[in-house]
């Protein structure tokens, strides 16, 4: 599926605005400007209110994802911390289309979702997407991306994910659970509004227009399968937002609860680019690239450095615009370490090159661990499935 761009204007799917950035739920173009992004999309910023609520709900701990201004915006989180204050119960949901370049960019909600499991004790529900991949993606055929979604299930496992919190739902192969609710969302929705939502026109085919009743269907499933409202919070990047404004839109006219969203920046390409590009490898550190692949890729890293160590340690260098530091920012929960690297490259005192080793030892630690886990996941896939749980 093409991205919806359109020269002069902002449409409902997304935020196009000039020639300066492009944002849709499946292409993201040019520099992003993100307030203005929260702007145009009309989400709230996350506040310093609602992380001192968030704090008090969990002894004084927020994931450095929240409080590093990574997950920046939302729909509705103060409503589902309200809602843990009081004892109401609420979900966790997010998912994936599954495809064969599984990055680190695509573990990054799902780290900040095992916190929220971890801290709140709820129940969280994964929907792998072999459906669309197979509907919007040339290229690929159904039983490929039915195989692609139990490949990234593995990833998802690794994480520390235990089978009683976390029920995982392949789309082809759990249609059960949805579809009820799937035809209730269908039809509150017109096909002018998914069209004028998703960019799509009178040459998608026509599962293309009814797979968002899919997606939709998960934010309302947990309210079915438990017998009572379960409002879900989604941990997610903030192109998907036209899903779930629209789930919001149609949510009380269903007697469901309206879904939640929490809201995160795109993890820069290595390369320079505002966001990672499957279309260029070397832009992204993939799950299945070996060490000497990983050191290749950072070694040849954009950097905010200056042109010679001589000026780096007179001029001292931009982690602000530094892919190498924001790698650096999403994978380390130490503060204190995050910081001393961000203050060494500004005075100076840290050049691109011991910046960049820092990194792959940290990315190759963190890999090689990852496959481990993946590995001793394969054996225990079916017990996450929802089908096996919820009969």
């Amino acid at each position: 599926m093409k991205a919806f761009i359109h020269p002069n204007k902002t449409r409902p799917g997304g935020c196009h605005l000039g020639q300066e950035y492009a944002v849709t739920p499946w292409e993201v173009k040019g520099k992003v400007d993100y307030l203005r992004l929260a702007r145009e999309f009309g989400v709230q910023l996350i506040t310093d209110e609602d992380v001192s609520l968030l704090k008090g709900l969990t002894g004084g701990d927020v994931h450095y994802l929240i409080r590093r201004g990574f997950f920046y915006a939302h729909r509705g989180f103060r409503e589902i911390l309200e809602r843990a204050r009081s004892g109401g119960s609420w979900a966790l949901y997010n998912g994936r289309g599954p495809s064969g370049d599984l990055h680190i960019g695509h573990l990054v909600p799902w780290i900040l979702t095992k916190w929220f499991v971890d801290k709140f004790n709820v129940h969280y529900f994964f929907e792998l997407t072999d459906d669309e991949k197979f509907l919007v993606r040339d290229g690929y055929t159904l039983e490929e991306t039915n195989r692609l979604a139990y490949d990234n299930a593995l990833s998802l496992i690794a994480l520390g994910f235990t089978p009683d919190r976390l029920h995982i739902i392949v789309d082809t192969d759990d249609v059960a659970y949805l579809y009820k609710i799937a035809v209730k969302v269908a039809k509150k929705l017109t096909l002018s509004t998914v069209k004028n939502t998703f960019g799509l026109t009178d040459s998608n085919n026509i599962g293309a227009t009814f797979f968002p009743a899919m997606e939709i269907a998960v934010a309302f499933l947990p309210t079915e399968l438990f017998n009572g409202e379960t409002p879900v919070l989604i941990p997610t990047a903030i192109d998907q937002d036209p899903y779930f404004r629209l789930a919001r839109d149609i949510a009380e006219s269903l007697n469901y609860p309206k879904p939640a969203t929490l809201y995160s920046k795109f993890l820069p390409g290595l390369t320079g680019e505002d966001k990672m590009s499957a279309s260029n490898p070397d832009s992204a550190l993939y799950i299945n690239d070996d060490d000497k692949e990983v050191r290749r890729k950072i070694m040849n890293a954009f950097t905010g450095g200056q042109p010679t160590a001589e000026l780096q340690r007179r001029l001292g260098g931009n982690p602000d615009i530094c892919p190498v530091y924001k790698y650096h920012m999403l994978l380390s929960d130490n503060d204190d370490e995050v910081r001393k690297i961000y203050e060494d490259c500004r005075g100076g005192r840290l050049l691109c090159g011991e910046c960049k080793l820092m990194l792959y030892e940290r990315v190759s630690a963190f890999l090689n661990k990852h496959r481990e886990l993946r590995e001793r996941a394969k054996d225990k896939i079916n017990e996450y499935k929802i089908s096996v749980k919820f009969k």
